[in-house]
Parts: structure tokens; C-alpha cells; sequence
């Protein structure tokens, strides 16, 4: 586990984490501490568990053996409205409400800080209009979410999440439907958020690149089971690549950023080539 500067502890973690879906086993036996204040990225070939482990982390999917412990405490004990202002979660295919607003949809980020004798308030206006001109979807606020571009939709759901002001952000696929530039604007975004104020952020990536570009903690799955951990620099390799994704490679430093570089063999080089 990552350790620069505080970040030794977790608030959210992993113990024996055993999930299926009715007979077949995805995720078997993990074990998983989330850095907490720092930016966990987690990568592996399709169908390895990933999105699978994100569910479970924000109670969308109960263990089938084990546990995922939040400050300590047992998920499957604690009220849904208290994880709610503790963890939010932009799931992979999100499904909005047939004809809701923009505006509407990402004022829904704020239900989990809402009560019966205290409803919206200009608290919950600051958020949600900061988290609409921070993922650039102001101008689209009375638009109906059902006729949005698959990009605009996305920064839509991401909006959302960042109304929702959780400490912990999990975020399945954030970059899905989005141009390079949006890619980019959207992993910059999450950056700041946790340069700025600190929020713990978990997101599951295809792009071994970003991930190695954008993560302080970088976690490689392989059939259900964590295969290497930690900073990118010490966790992305050749031999990594190879194992993972069955891919030869070149692992090179990024011009720009430092970070990992994975440059793949030629198409027709096989994995044990590279």
C-alpha cells in the first residue's frame, strides 16, 4: 500500500471479499486497503472482477464470504443514508429517470443529506451548481437527460457523484462515451478533487496508460484476485503487462509526466517476446 505523505491509513476496506453471481465466483478471497486521501486505480483484462469489487465497495452487491469494513464497521450494518454521505458511486451503465433535467438529476446527489426537517438549502445549491460548471454541463441544465450524447450524459452522472460531496468517490469506467479531451478534462477533474480536498477516490480504468498517469495506487486484477499493488512507478513493468494482459511490451517513462509509459510489442510478437 501506498504510503506518501499520510496516507497509511484506510477508511475503507476489504477483508476475505468472496462475490458472486449466483454459481459463478468473481472475486475470490481479497484482501484490500484503500489509501486513504490519495487516488486508487484499479486495472485488469475484462471480466477479472474490477467493476465487480467496485459494486461490493459501495454495497451494490453483497459478499458472498467476507466483508467490506468502512471505518472499521461492517457495510452491511450501517444505514444506506449514512454510507450515502460517506461513499459515493457512478456505477458503469447508470439509468436515469424517463424525462428528468439535467439540473434535476444532479440535485438527486444531494437526497443523502437531506432530512424531514431539513430540506434544500443553499448548501445544497452551492454543490450542485459547482458540480455542474465543473464538469461543464451548466448550459445543458434544462435539457432532458434522455437526449444528451452519450459523453454529455456521463459528465451528467459525474456531476452527480461530485454533488453528493463524499469523502470517497467510486467511479466505474468515468472516461466511458468520452472524447480524448473529455478523457482527460474528467481524470484532471478527479485530480484536483483530490488535490484540493482531499478526497479519496477509487476508479476502475481500461487505459493501463492513464491509470498509470492519474494513480498514487495502482491495483492489477487478474481472474478475481489482486496480482500487484502500489505506486505505478514500482507496479507497472513489462513482466506485469505480460502476465495481466498477456501483452508484450515496453515500459518507458512518460515525456510529460514521468509516469509509466506502456509502449505494446508489434502485432504480431508474442507475449513471451516481449
Amino acid at each position: 500500500m501506498t504510503t506518501t505523505g499520510d496516507r497509511t491509513a484506510s477508511r475503507l476496506t476489504a477483508r476475505g471479499l468472496t462475490l458472486a453471481y449466483e454459481d459463478r465466483t468473481v472475486v475470490d478471497g481479497l484482501d484490500l486497503d484503500v489509501p486513504h486521501g490519495a487516488v486508487t486505480v484499479v486495472v485488469g483484462p475484462n471480466a477479472c472482477g474490477k467493476s465487480t469489487l467496485l459494486r461490493a465497495l459501495g454495497r451494490l452487491l453483497k459478499p458472498r464470504r467476507g466483508a467490506v469494513l468502512l471505518d472499521g464497521t461492517d457495510l452491511a450494518r450501517l444505514p444506506t443514508k449514512e454510507i450515502a454521505r460517506s461513499v459515493g458511486l457512478l456505477p458503469q451503465t447508470p439509468v436515469a429517470p424517463e424525462a428528468i433535467t439535467v439540473a434535476d438529476l444532479v440535485a438527486r446527489g444531494r437526497q443523502p443529506h437531506q432530512h424531514w426537517w431539513r430540506q434544500w438549502s443553499a448548501a445544497d445549491e452551492r454543490a450542485v451548481t459547482e458540480a455542474m460548471a465543473r464538469t461543464d454541463v451548466t448550459d445543458l441544465a434544462d435539457r432532458p437527460v434522455d437526449e444528451l450524447s452519450g459523453g454529455q450524459r456521463q459528465r451528467v452522472w459525474i456531476a452527480l457523484a461530485l454533488a453528493q460531496e463524499t469523502d470517497l468517490l467510486l467511479l466505474d469506467e468515468p472516461t466511458t462515451y468520452l472524447d480524448i479531451a473529455h478523457q482527460v478534462e474528467v481524470l484532471d477533474l478527479v485530480r484536483q478533487l483530490n488535490h484540493e480536498r482531499g478526497r479519496t477516490v477509487v476508479a476502475v480504468l481500461h487505459d493501463l496508460n492513464q491509470a498509470a498517469r492519474y494513480a498514487d495506487h495502482l491495483v492489477a486484477m487478474k481472474a478475481g484476485r489482486i496480482v500487484a499493488q502500489g505506486p505505478p512507478a514500482e507496479t507497472v513493468t513489462a513482466a506485469l503487462v505480460r502476465d495481466v494482459f498477456g501483452l508484450g511490451s515496453v515500459v518507458v517513462p512518460d515525456p510529460v509526466t514521468g509516469s509509466p509509459l506502456v509502449v505494446p510489442g508489434r502485432p504480431w510478437q508474442s507475449p513471451a517476446d516481449g
